[in-house]
């Protein structure tokens, strides 16, 4: 993994997907210790943390996370998430935050020279094309060594680099604290 000293950095994290693909390795993002990584790495010019919260709850378990991210270094972009209910009858959590993600990317081409991207989805493809259209070089986070991977093949093969996130959580990780509300959450909109 390519990264030098004068170039500029920006860190776009798919919290959901992110948060998701910890867990499968069983620890926890320390995110204090994931900017001092990327700031040694080059100069970190944006740190923007993507997530879908529910409205209707005065609290969610990811609001003292979103509180100190965005006192700390981060830009947290939120969105409300949707609440349903499936057809087995499970209460699950829509917040969808892949389009406000890839605009900020594309926007961001525009002053920086390398693009670090936490998520694994194969939806955003064609924006790491697109910015590479532009010179900048694009760095996907995510895990093949969960069950299942985390990182779709089309965006692996599409990135510049890819970092391997059990490989990273050696830098960045801390033992996995249990959730109160942990499996009812999903993961989708942490």
């Amino acid at each position: 993994m390519t990264f030098y000293p004068n170039e500029k950095l920006g860190l776009f994290i798919d919290g959901a997907n992110l948060y998701s693909a910890a867990r499968n390795l069983d620890f926890d993002i320390d995110y204090k210790r994931l900017l001092e990584e990327f700031r040694k790495r080059g100069r970190l010019i944006r740190a923007n943390y993507y997530t879908a919260l529910i409205e209707s709850e005065e609290y969610t378990p990811i609001r003292p996370l979103i509180d100190w991210l965005d006192y700390n270094g981060f830009k947290v972009i939120t969105k409300a998430a949707k609440e349903y209910t499936d057809d087995s009858g499970r209460r699950r959590i829509k917040g969808d935050m892949d389009v406000d993600l890839a605009i900020d990317v594309m926007e961001a081409a525009d002053y920086l020279d390398h693009i670090v991207l936490f998520s694994g989805d194969g939806d955003f493809r064609k924006v790491v094309e697109a910015v590479q259209r532009k010179g900048v070089r694009v760095s996907v986070v995510s895990t093949l060594k969960s069950s299942p991977p985390m990182a779709a093949d089309d965006l692996r093969r599409q990135a510049d680099t890819f970092i391997e996130l059990r490989d990273l959580g050696q830098l960045v990780g801390r033992e996995r604290r249990q959730r109160e509300f942990d499996d009812s959450e999903n993961g989708d909109d942490e």
